[in-house]
């Protein structure tokens, strides 16, 4: 049985530079945005909803049995537009626990999915993120993959002190690939939305450092995974060739 605390966001717009209009390129007889929400349905953890600013997107997956709440195509990032899709869905104030899982994400395991709201059992955790540990040069090195740096809380958990796209800590022992998938306490997503971009987040252009610059805790659940997600016609290629095979 699903949670009714917890409220599953799947912000989704048409923009993209690089893959223009890919929420609803076909992958395996699908758009991505579908099986973005099936797999969020699948995690069977709470209320499943898209958030977008485009009827298109609204009516794929309507026409697919799933939720869409229309937003402002005015926002400047995925958290302010699940903000604004969760006071149109809840605003009564039930849903206790805010889940920000990207669109561009079709191949993200359910079960990780649901890994994101383990840290939040610590009422001292305002947001829970993921992460995956690094095993290549390449990945360390690479400023497109994110880096979680943290303090170890045990096998599966860290307490992040810093997130960025150097190559980071320095020297030897392990490294972490970040996974842009976020569980928020509801007042922690209100009082991140209301904050100013903090200097550190503009240089590394990472929204994250935001909450922490402001003193909020995030704590990070360890996967063993990195999902792909769909970036440029070469992400798009693979995922296809993923899926046709599941």
């Amino acid at each position: 049985m699903t949670d009714t605390r917890t409220l599953v966001l799947i912000p989704a717009r048409m923009a993209s530079t690089r893959l223009p209009g890919k929420m609803l390129l076909d992958i395996a007889g699908l758009p991505m945005i579908v099986h973005v929400l099936r797999r969020a349905e699948a995690a069977n953890i709470g209320r499943v909803a898209v958030a977008t600013d485009t009827p298109d997107i609204a009516a794929a997956v309507r026409s697919h049995g799933g939720e869409a709440v229309m937003t402002s195509p005015d926002h400047p990032s995925g958290s302010d537009r699940i903000f604004e899709a969760l006071g149109k869905l809840d605003p009564s104030g039930q849903s206790e626990i805010v889940i920000n899982l990207q669109g561009d994400f079709p191949t993200i395991r359910p079960d990780n999915i649901r890994d994101v709201l383990g840290p939040l059992d610590d009422p001292a955790v305002d947001i829970a993120t993921l992460a995956a540990e690094i095993h290549t040069e390449e990945e360390s090195n690479n400023p497109n993959v994110v880096k979680a740096i943290g303090s170890r809380l045990s096998e599966r958990r860290l307490r992040a002190l810093y997130f960025s796209r150097a190559t980071a800590p320095w020297g030897d022992g392990p490294r972490y690939h970040h996974v842009g998938l976020y569980a928020y306490r509801r007042k922690a997503l209100q009082r991140f939305v209301a904050l100013p971009p903090s200097p550190l987040e503009l240089q590394e252009k990472l929204e994250q450092l935001r909450a922490l610059e402001a003193g909020m805790r995030i704590d990070v659940t360890i996967v063993d995974i990195v999902p792909r997600g769909v970036d440029t016609p070469a992400d798009l290629e693979t995922t296809r060739q993923i899926l046709a095979k599941s």
